[in-house]
C-alpha cells in the first residue's frame, strides 16, 4: 500500500472482477449495435481501457475533458476543456466516468451530450458516491457504491498523483491538508 493512503477501498483483484461484469452487461444490452464510449479525460483513461477490452460488440470511443475541481474541492463551476469530435447524433452513448459524488459535472453532461441527440445516452461509472449527491443522476452502469472518502488510484488522482495505482485507495486527511 502506498505510504499516503489509510486504507486500499478496492483491491485490483476486486476491481478486474467487476469491470469484467459491467462489461458483460453492457454487451449483453447492447447486443448487435454499436455503442459510442465517452470517456471522461483523465480520470477515466484505465477504466475505459479495461472495460473495453472485455466487451464484445462493436464499439467507437470518443473523450471530453471537463473539470470542476481544484485540488480536493468542487468549484461548482464545470468547464469543458476538450469536446468530442465525433457527431453522436442517433448513436447509443455511454459516458464513462471514473467517479461520479456531487453528481454536478455528470449533470452538465448530460445535458451537453443530451442537445447533440443521441439515441440513447447512458453513465458508466466506476466509483458512485451516493451521498455526496447535490442532484439527481441516472446512473445505469456502476461498479462500486463507496462511502464519502477522498479516494486516488486506478485513475483518479490528487494534484496529478496517485493514478496510477492498481487499486482504489483512501487518501490520508494530513497529505490533503498538506502536513505530509
Amino acid at each position: 500500500m502506498h505510504k499516503d493512503l489509510e486504507e486500499i477501498l478496492v483491491t485490483d483483484i476486486v476491481l478486474q472482477a467487476r469491470i469484467a461484469q459491467l462489461s458483460a452487461r453492457i454487451s449483453k444490452d447492447y447486443k448487435g449495435r454499436c455503442v459510442t464510449l465517452v470517456g471522461v479525460l483523465k480520470g477515466c483513461v484505465l477504466f475505459l481501457s479495461d472495460l473495453i477490452k472485455r466487451m464484445d460488440i462493436d464499439t467507437n470511443v470518443d473523450f471530453m475533458m471537463v473539470t470542476s475541481y481544484s485540488g480536493a474541492q468542487s468549484t461548482g463551476v464545470v468547464r469543458t476543456i476538450l469536446d468530442l469530435k465525433q457527431n453522436i447524433e442517433g448513436r447509443d452513448v455511454i459516458i464513462v466516468e471514473d467517479i461520479v459524488d456531487s453528481g454536478l459535472t455528470m449533470k452538465y453532461l448530460l445535458k451537453n451530450l443530451s442537445t447533440r441527440q443521441p439515441r440513447s445516452l447512458e453513465i458508466c461509472t466506476l466509483l458512485d458516491k451516493p451521498s455526496c449527491r447535490k442532484t439527481k443522476i441516472p446512473i445505469k452502469y456502476a461498479g462500486f457504491v463507496i462511502p464519502n472518502k477522498f479516494v486516488v488510484g486506478y485513475g483518479l488522482d490528487y494534484n496529478e498523483l496517485y493514478r496510477n495505482l492498481p487499486y482504489i485507495g483512501v487518501l490520508k486527511k494530513t497529505v490533503i491538508e498538506g502536513k505530509i
